[in-house]
């Protein structure tokens, strides 16, 4: 994991947002997880989280910072994009990548670090910090997600039908009639049965009907049915969601809220889509009111996707505006 031989000046790089360290770390429990870094080796120590849980980071997320400011660390968490072994759920709990980030944290050499996480990279960018107040110089979320069962069954049972009622109708179809009353867990039971007959439609069904919510602007609006008995790659993120979700993340009741106070000497700044619907408003100004230190920015016009208009560029002017109050 050496680095390049000119990592500090980032500006005479071909790419300056390419790699400058990559490999595969062993962790605990027989798992390696995927870690890169980006920007210069000596620039402002941060760390991206990606969603899901089990989305993975992409290429993208690199130019969310600055490469002339910001030694910036990505990694994909347990059973996760290129992460070993992939998809594997086995010791794979909220505590569990808490402590991978340690470990990358002093494999960097890093003291203190800045931490950026949307939806899913929200829940453990803000129980990281809990656990490790000492270790955070700031927090930059986007999406709000609190990681609890509330918060799902809103998304799918209240907010589903309300905004989108044929595509809530598609999704509790897809379920046998006797399992329609209790649908979420219905869901992560079929996603997480080992049979492909039934967490293959189950999976798809789930995936989609996210990816409409996600979306301020959706090209779809209803499931497409045929396609779930299908052919199709299996998404990766509805098991890893599924063995989260069903185990209330791993997190004791309401337990980021009723431990904010350990947040208090950390400044945040939380980007939040005015029309995300599964990760709404209301969750992110909860959470500001029991963090003195945090701000909310409200991105009109979008929803719950980084890439809805507006929200990609608030989250890097919340980074770049954070690295200037820390630093």
């Amino acid at each position: 994991m050496a680095p390049d031989a000119d990592a500090g000046k980032a500006a005479k790089r071909a790419d300056p947002f390419a790699p400058l360290t990559s490999e595969l770390l062993p962790v605990s429990d027989g798992h390696e997880i995927y870690v890169e870094s980006v920007g210069r080796a000596d620039g402002t120590p941060a760390v991206y989280l990606h969603g899901g849980p089990g989305s993975g980071c992409q290429s993208d997320h690199r130019r969310l910072f600055d490469p002339e400011r910001f030694c910036a660390v990505l990694f994909d968490q347990r059973g996760s994009g290129r992460s070993r072994p992939k998809g594997s759920r086995e010791n794979n709990t909220l505590p569990h990548l808490i402590a991978d980030m340690e470990i990358i944290r002093e494999k960097f050499g890093f003291e203190r670090w800045m931490i950026v996480g949307g939806s899913w990279g929200a829940t453990l960018a803000l129980a990281y910090a809990q656990a490790h107040p000492d270790r955070v110089i700031g927090i930059v979320l986007r999406a709000t997600f609190l990681g609890t069962r509330t918060e799902i069954e809103n998304g799918f049972l209240e907010v589903l039908p309300r905004f989108h009622p044929g595509l809530s109708d598609d999704f509790l179809g897809v379920l046998p009639p006797d399992e329609r009353a209790n649908p979420i867990e219905a869901y992560w039971r079929r996603i997480l049965d080992p049979d492909a007959a039934v967490h293959g439609p189950a999976a798809r069904a789930w995936h989609d009907t996210e990816q409409i919510l996600s979306t301020h602007a959706s090209s779809r609006t209803r499931l497409d049915l045929a396609s779930l008995n299908g052919s199709r790659a299996l998404p990766a993120t509805p098991f890893m969601e599924a063995h989260y979700f069903a185990n209330d993340c791993f997190m004791r009741p309401n337990q980021l809220l009723a431990e904010a106070a350990k947040l208090e000497s950390i400044p945040g700044i939380i980007v939040q889509g005015r029309y995300d619907l599964l990760c709404p408003p209301a969750t992110s100004h909860a959470l500001a009111a029991v963090w003195p230190g945090s701000e909310v920015r409200i991105v009109e016009s979008a929803g719950h996707s980084l890439y809805d208009p507006g929200v990609r560029d608030a989250v890097m002017r919340a980074i770049a505006d954070m690295a200037s109050r820390i630093t």
